[in-house]
């Protein structure tokens, strides 16, 4: 299974078990209520709770077992809700069974089942019209979901956009479209853009948002599409193309449908979305430890700042994140507020090839500023950042705009998963490393090879660099 469909799949079921869940515990409580508690629940609150729990449980595992929601998003609005009815009459029978083997039937009241039974029924069909609307509407729209880009051909870009719209599919949304026989850039398909051609191809996809192309090129030879693909892969970005196979390409290859196509698809990394939830877990709680010793730091930080230099407390900065989506960057402010005008007149002594800039002895950094640098305090705002889910505990750093906008095409592999607030080259000597080659061979050794565990490493040889004060300088 694709990234992709393991991220929709995982995506989906954990959302709609969990919104299910919901509805029985609110449909049980509603029903002894509509019943009356003012005698039955002292008397047989043990039996109401032990059912409660068993039901739960039922239902948790006959979701796995049978995974009654199978082809949910393409079920119509009477098909949703017989597959309602339906399930909750089987949830019934259980009840039933269970009540009868645990000898609680005599003690339970028969109303509670039809109140159960009516309101479950109804409180799950509404809930699933509005998780159907949500993930349609509003998740498919937003930067949460995967950013696609149709590759083709002027002959078949109306037929391949109706079938990939038509198809009831919320995890990526078309968010341009290339047309490689036709100079239509700058004209629109169906409200979707049309963003390059043939002669600015490879020149566009450093400058928007994508994580995925779909190719529908029938009409191009092997070598040609072979091309493509190596390219794409290249930068990390999965392809989805409806060729059998190539010889020469080295990315994982996985079969799959794909919008109604039958495509293959081809990743250059293939993550287990079940651990990066389990990622994404722990940058929430680290997170939120960060941002509440964020807020114990700041009123020092924020007097020892203002004392010495004039202007805000806190610098914030556009970055560009995951596949070329720009967010906010925080950081406690460590330069005087003319920094960035500054820069300009001091390029002649950048110490790093590459992209990035850095300077030893930066005069545009406070004394203030170059405490908080060498104890990595100026980091601190970017719990917020964590939090939001615009960046991640461990990842690359997120370039400027500036410095996105001089990368080759391979430098975009880097964008290939969250920034972080830390990561492989952070801990491996940041402030001796001048070449950006290097970084770059640190930041893709970290995603080919990633892992929780090397996530936690890295985070305890973070501590250890700050605290023995090999912060950045």
């Amino acid at each position: 299974m694709s990234n992709l469909n393991q991220k929709q799949r995982i995506i989906q079921n954990y959302t709609i078990l969990g919104v299910e869940c919901l509805c029985i515990t609110v449909s049980f409580v509603l029903a002894v209520f509509t019943r009356g508690v003012s005698a039955s629940y002292r008397l047989y609150s043990e039996t109401y709770i032990s059912t409660i729990i068993c039901i739960l449980f039922f239902h948790l595992l006959s979701s796995y077992l049978f995974d009654w929601n199978t082809a949910f998003f393409q079920r119509g609005y009477f098909v949703e809700f017989i597959a309602v009815l339906k399930y909750n009459s089987v949830l019934i029978l259980f009840l039933s069974l269970f009540l009868f083997i645990a000898k609680f039937a005599e003690d339970f009241s028969r109303l509670i089942f039809f109140y159960f039974f009516i309101y479950n029924v109804l409180l799950t069909y509404l809930c699933h019209l509005l998780v159907k609307q949500y993930f349609i509407r509003i998740y498919r729209n937003s930067s949460s979901s995967n950013k696609l880009i149709v590759i083709t051909t002027n002959n078949y870009m109306e037929k391949i956009l109706e079938k990939l719209l038509s198809a009831k599919e919320w995890s990526f949304e078309i968010a341009g479209l290339v047309i490689l026989d036709k100079e239509l850039t700058g004209t629109s398909v169906w409200n979707i853009p049309v963003i390059a051609s043939s002669s600015n191809l490879y020149d566009v996809f450093t400058t928007v948002v994508v994580d995925e192309v779909f190719l529908h090129l029938p009409d191009y030879s092997k070598e040609e599409l072979e091309k493509l693909i190596q390219q794409f892969e290249s930068m990390g970005i999965t392809v989805h193309v409806n060729i059998d196979y190539f010889d020469n390409v080295a990315a994982h290859k996985t079969t799959e449908i794909f919008a109604g196509f039958t495509v293959l698809s081809y990743e250059s990394n293939s993550f287990d979305y079940r651990r990066l939830f389990i990622k994404r877990g722990m940058d929430i709680l680290g997170s939120f430890i960060g941002c509440i010793i964020t807020i114990l730091i700041t009123p020092f930080a924020a007097c020892a700042i203002k004392l010495e230099s004039p202007g805000p407390v806190f610098f914030s900065q556009l970055r560009v994140g995951k596949n070329g989506r720009n967010f906010k960057i925080y950081k406690f402010r460590s330069m005087y507020i003319d920094a960035e005008d500054k820069k300009k007149e001091l390029m002649a002594k950048n110490e790093m090839s590459g992209p990035l800039f850095k300077m030893e002895h930066d005069p545009r950094i406070t004394k203030v500023g170059a405490f908080l640098r060498k104890t990595s305090i100026d980091e601190l705002p970017q719990f917020f950042n964590i939090l939001l889910g615009q960046m991640s505990l461990v990842g690359t750093r997120p370039p400027t705009l500036d410095e996105f906008k001089q990368y080759e095409l391979y430098f975009r592999r880097r964008l290939s998963i969250k920034p972080g607030l830390t990561g492989l080259w952070q801990v491996s000597g940041r402030s001796d490393i001048t070449d950006f080659q290097e970084i770059l061979r640190l930041d893709l050794e970290y995603i080919d090879s990633w892992s929780l565990s090397a996530d936690i490493k890295i985070l305890f040889l973070t501590v250890w660099v700050v605290i023995m004060g090999k912060g950045a300088k």
